[in-house]
């Protein structure tokens, strides 16, 4: 049932391809869906640097151990909020990237928190319609500058962290200073796209 939403939500139609400084908007791995703006500070072998424009995200936050159970979770209470479940009863656009935070658990339980989102489009940024869901709400995220690696493929909960994993090594190597304790899966496509999949990790740059 979640991969009919997904694929009914997620078009999915255009290639993959690495965002340079030239490219015109949108990015391809957006499949021709609404994504939030950003500028391309730098890009490496190993990632990229992104500043992203303060924007509206509607949000959902789970609790619990494993990341794909959280997403479709997150995912479902999303899809029904952009299908009418909101005070104004219309549907909502969909858009790209579905972003995931997580914030790794401490403790004996180490349950992480996942608040899975979906970006406002960009006429409803200004009045996003207003969740009846209580688990569901609007989200702003200030502008924000976002080390990025990108990977193929269908991702399980280890290539997100063996991803996440290697994008820290990385920043490591380069000395650049980031927050650690939290990071992002932003994945773009339907799960009936088997080519061409584009898969990100983030981690939130510091002062």
């Amino acid at each position: 049932m979640l991969s009919l939403l997904v694929v009914t939500a997620l078009a999915s139609l255009a290639a993959t391809s690495p965002v340079l400084p030239n490219q015109t908007w949108p990015p391809s791995f957006c499949n021709k869906l609404e994504c939030p703006k950003y500028t391309m500070v730098k890009s490496t072998a190993d990632y990229e640097e992104r500043t992203y424009d303060a924007a509206k995200w509607t949000s959902t936050m789970v609790s619990g151990t494993d990341l794909d159970k959280a997403s479709s979770t997150g995912f479902r209470r999303l899809f029904n909020y952009i299908s009418g479940e909101n005070k104004e009863k219309v549907k909502v656009n969909m858009t790209a990237p579905v972003l995931t935070k997580v914030e790794p658990g401490q403790g004996p339980d180490r349950e992480t928190n996942f608040t899975v989102s979906f970006f406002v489009p960009f006429a409803d940024q200004a009045n996003p319609p207003e969740p009846t869901d209580p688990t569901v709400f609007t989200n702003p995220l200030a502008q924000m500058t976002a080390f990025v690696r990108h990977f193929g493929g269908y991702a399980s909960d280890r290539d997100w962290t063996k991803n996440a994993e290697a994008l820290e090594k990385s920043l490591d190597a380069a000395k650049e200073s980031y927050h650690k304790d939290v990071y992002y899966t932003a994945g773009y496509d339907s799960p009936f796209q088997p080519l061409h999949r584009h898969n990100e990790v983030w981690f939130i740059k510091s002062d």
